[in-house]
């Protein structure tokens, strides 16, 4: 598939409106690797042809199909280890003083590992408190994949401690092995668009939204945190990725060490 330099500035203008995703310069091989079957399924021979459909009013279910492919979905089981251990080390036995009910939303949450890391740790903790986890993500595909809550022995491989495969999987095949089904219902998945602000979720204890800012524009990046900050309750906490940092806009977070990272907390 050839891109012309006027027809890939034009996808990539599509592509940040509908998902906030910031396409770099002379990464027309990215657009040609993701899409090429997606073109060839939809009979479509070039680009253009593509954007004109996607543009047109019949094209909506190829849009989302497009922002799909799209999308970066890399994630593992307890990703970078800190947040979940301060999570259950700190923030939870800080809630529990003064609440019996804690919120708490994975905001891109991929093919689910993420929202299921905290509910084990929640599992090994919290037995005398409610708690409710809100897992959103862009596309529908992941969040598919997230309800079934069924992963192959290579994802489990990429951080899945033993001790918590067996207790909280069940094992399918010679293959596949299952969230159980305790697990799987603490667990509300929805599609959301982090750029459709205000969220309406209310307010929550605890946000993670890691690992997908870096994707976006800094005026996005912008709007996305302030949306972020709205829907935590004084006092709650805001996990961002390894390499992510708040906005200059974004006054009203303090930092917290959390070694070896951070986390930030919202003043009030």
């Amino acid at each position: 598939m050839e891109i012309s330099l006027t027809d890939y500035e034009r996808f990539k203008a599509i592509l940040e409106k509908q998902s906030g995703i910031l396409l770099g310069d002379n990464k027309q091989y990215l657009v040609v690797s993701r899409l090429n079957g997606l073109l060839q399924e939809s009979n479509l021979t070039s680009l253009s042809e593509l954007i004109n459909k996607i543009a047109s009013p019949s094209g909506s279910v190829l849009l989302k199909q497009v922002v799909d492919k799209m999308t970066t979905n890399e994630t593992l089981w307890f990703r970078d280890r800190y947040p979940f251990d301060y999570l259950k080390n700190t923030i939870i036995p800080e809630l529990r003083r003064t609440t019996n009910r804690i919120r708490i939303w994975c905001a891109a949450c991929s093919t689910g590992q993420e929202p299921y890391s905290i509910t084990m740790q929640l599992e090994e903790i919290s037995a005398l408190i409610q708690t409710e986890i809100v897992a959103t993500d862009l596309s529908e595909r992941v969040l598919d994949k997230a309800r079934q809550g069924i992963y192959q022995k290579i994802e489990l491989n990429r951080g899945m401690p033993a001790d918590k495969l067996r207790r909280y999987f069940q094992d399918l095949n010679e293959t596949d092995w299952q969230v159980n089904e305790r697990l799987r219902s603490k667990v509300r998945f929805q599609p959301l668009n982090l750029l459709s602000t205000p969220y309406g979720f209310g307010k929550f204890d605890v946000i993670f939204c890691r690992n997908v800012l870096i994707y976006f524009s800094n005026e996005n990046k912008t709007k996305v945190i302030n949306g972020l900050i709205d829907s935590l309750k004084p006092g709650g906490y805001l996990f961002l990725g390894a390499s992510e940092s708040l906005t200059r806009d974004s006054q009203t977070l303090k930092m917290v060490r959390c070694n070896p990272g951070l986390v930030y907390q919202k003043e009030g």
